[in-house]
């Protein structure tokens, strides 16, 4: 029998995945509710970063991530769901509507990339030189495809120069903003705290001969002769375009690669200096030669364990339920 509506017993089970996807410094900008029985992910107006997410951004792409886990929890549960993206132009708040599709059994993919989302977290350790193979790098672009996004690796020393090239310049334009630094050093944790970016899982402090960025989350300095790999394997992830729903396409793409990535026994962390800075963005779109837009950038590779970011509870997220009429 086909269902018609979700439940609130649906809806807390989904957003108990939901919240496990990243966002911009851990700020977690998705409220969630039912809504005459669809579940609808809204934007958390309060939870914008003015300096860090001027244009909103950073926070679609995060709550894109959210959707993205809220449809595999929804399918792992027996009741997939239809996905309408921003469905009332009149409500910019209104990122998505999902209503119940014909009920079937998860395939064998949707059970592994559930299964990998309380695994899954941004590792800003310095990664092993082993290689990733040819066959996962395929699982990862096929991810990313299979979601109505685009991933480009990018393959040798010299193309990956030029990407971290394009990556240090965003950062050191960032780094030169007081407000954004500000708003950066409001949400590394010192203390226990249910968002932003505990100091501890912010990796060690940056040192002159890094090839990527490091944010300043972490104030620790790293054991020497444990520098970050030479040559990491760097990859684009990106959208047809650059519209808020292009962003929220790319952030449920995104949330795919990296729960592809976790299944596989990897490790990443993103780095978005170069999407943030309109130059810097424009300079990687040329550099890779691609039509569309970038949206963010992954660096891949084999790590050591890390520890997952705390997230708020569910109850903190989920507003007033709205009964059917």
């Amino acid at each position: 029998m086909l269902t018609t509506t979700f439940t609130l017993d649906q809806l807390r089970t989904a957003v108990t995945a939901a919240v496990r996807a990243p966002s911009l410094h851990n700020y977690q900008p998705w409220r969630f509710r039912l809504a005459d029985g669809a579940i609808e992910v809204r934007l958390d107006r309060s939870r914008l970063l003015p300096a860090c997410d001027p244009t909103g951004w950073a926070a679609r792409i995060g709550c894109g991530a959210a959707l993205y886990n809220l449809r595999l929890a929804l399918a792992v549960g027996g009741t997939p769901a239809q996905v309408r993206l921003r469905p009332e132009p009149a409500d910019p708040h209104l990122l998505a509507r999902l209503v119940p599709a014909a009920p079937h059994a998860a395939t064998p993919t949707e059970c592994r990339l559930h299964a990998a989302i309380p695994r899954r977290h941004s590792n800003r350790l310095p990664f092993r030189p082993d290689p990733v193979p040819p066959p996962i790098r395929q699982r990862l672009i096929d991810a990313a495809r299979a979601e109505d996004g685009w991933l480009e690796l990018v393959i040798g020393s010299t193309a990956v120069g030029a990407i971290a090239e394009i990556a240090m310049s965003a950062h050191r334009v960032l780094d030169r903003d007081p407000a954004y630094q500000a708003e950066v050093a409001r949400l590394t944790r010192h203390y226990p705290a249910p968002d932003g970016v505990p100091a501890i899982s912010g990796g060690p402090v940056a040192e002159p001969q890094d090839l990527l960025p490091q944010r300043p989350f972490g104030d620790w300095l790293r054991v020497p002769g444990r520098d970050f790999e030479s040559e990491p394997l760097v990859a684009v992830l990106g959208a047809a375009g650059n519209t808020p729903s292009d962003q929220l396409i790319a952030g449920q793409a995104l949330q795919r690669v990296l729960l592809t990535v976790t299944d596989a026994g990897l490790a990443a962390s993103m780095l978005s200096q170069p999407i943030e800075v309109a130059q810097a963005r424009e300079q990687l779109r040329l550099a890779l030669g691609r039509f569309g837009s970038p949206q963010m950038v992954i660096r891949i590779g084999y790590g050591q364990p890390g520890r997952p970011t705390p997230r708020r509870d569910t109850t903190d997220v989920i507003d007033t339920v709205l009964e059917e009429t």
